[in-house]
Parts: C-alpha cells; structure tokens; sequence
C-alpha cells in the first residue's frame, strides 16, 4: 500500500493513547501522498516549491486524484498551500476507500445490537505490511505519525513546540525533499492546533461575556 494508507492504519492499530484529531490527520495525509510522488519520480522540490515532472499514473486511486491536482504551471504551488489544499476532509477520503478496499470493518462499541460503531483494521496482509513497517519504525512513516501525536511526538500545545524535537532531526530522513515535506506536515498540524487553542479561548472569554458576573 501507499505511505498515506500505512499511515492511516497506524494511527488506529495500535491505538495510541489520545486519539488523532481529524484535521492533523488530513494533513500529515496529505504530506505522505507527497513522499510516494517524490520517490516515484513524479514531483520535484524547489525550495518550498512542488515541482512536478512527466511520470506515469500511479496505481493507486487517491494517489493518482493526488498526482492530477498538482499545479503543473509556474509559480508552482508551496508545500505548506498543498497540504491545506489537498488535506480537507483527506482522511474521511482514506476511510472511505480502505473500507471500500476491506481493509477497514465497523464493528459496535458495545455487546448490544444497537448502539455507535467503530471502524477497525482487517487483519489483512496489507495491515500486517504496516505493521511491520511501523514496529521497524521506517523512517518516514515514524515522522509523519510524530506530527500527529502517535507514540508521544506531537506536543500537547503549540507552545511546548520549541521544547519538541525538529522533523529536521527525524533520523533516516537523509533526502532534503522527503524533510521538507515532513518540516512543512510538523509546522501545519502546529498551526493547526495554535487555531484550535485560539478558538477555544475566543469560546471561552464569549460565553462569559454572556452569563455575566
């Protein structure tokens, strides 16, 4: 499978300790479709720029829906502009498909027959890949699972942030294009939850505003 669906999978089996929020999901997604298209040849970086290059279709579905939104004509889009683009709603997109693919099954929270449902893995040879991918701690798929806080690598605020360590310092992230897609997945999902704080506190001072002293 992709980077993008080992990471989708992850992220759920085994569960990490505080679920992963959506959005952050969207985005780091996002940012994992970009790294197969970099090691598939069909995109380039420039700075902070995607460049694509003539290459085949890929196989998969939504890496290739991917592939057909890149910006194809200067000024290339930026990393950062790609992953808000692409990752709204990206990861209802890989649930969809993976259920669709039988990778994923709903199953009900509790033992009666009514009642909220789950989605679970499938114990599948394609579940068993990103496992192992996962135990052996890939370098790449660790840091994108680092940015939406499995395992512990997400601070729990934007402000413990500078005490977090840089994707930059990820081990056996050794290509400059691959650590700029990964930079760029930590600083949006950063971005991301400093909104979240700013909208809570804006909540907040308004509900006061409202039940007086």
């Amino acid at each position: 499978m992709t980077t993008a669906k080992d990471l989708f999978i992850i992220t759920m089996d085994p569960r990490p300790e505080r679920s992963v929020g959506q959005g952050d999901l969207s985005l780091a997604l996002a940012g994992a479709e970009l790294i197969d298209l970099i090691d598939a040849g069909a995109v380039t970086v420039d700075e902070d720029r995607i460049v694509p290059v003539e290459a085949s279709t890929p196989q998969d579905g939504l890496l290739g829906e991917a592939a057909a939104l890149l910006t194809r004509e200067p000024p290339h889009e930026r990393i950062e502009d790609w992953l808000w683009r692409r990752g709204r709603d990206l990861a209802a997109a890989y649930q969809a498909a993976l259920e669709e693919d039988g990778e994923l099954t709903r199953k009900r929270s509790g033992r009666l027959s009514f009642g909220s449902k789950r989605v679970e893995p499938v114990d599948t040879p394609a579940r068993r890949a990103a496992a192992e991918r996962w135990e052996e701690r890939e370098p790449v798929l660790a840091a994108l699972a680092s940015a939406v806080g499995v395992e512990g690598g997400r601070p729990e605020n934007a402000e413990e942030a500078e005490d977090t360590e840089n994707a930059e310092d990820q081990p056996g992230l050794d290509d400059d294009a691959v650590t700029a897609v990964v930079t760029a997945v930590h600083d949006a999902v950063m971005e991301l939850e400093a909104v979240r704080q700013r909208r809570t506190i804006e909540n907040s001072a308004f509900a006061n505003l409202w039940r007086g002293p």
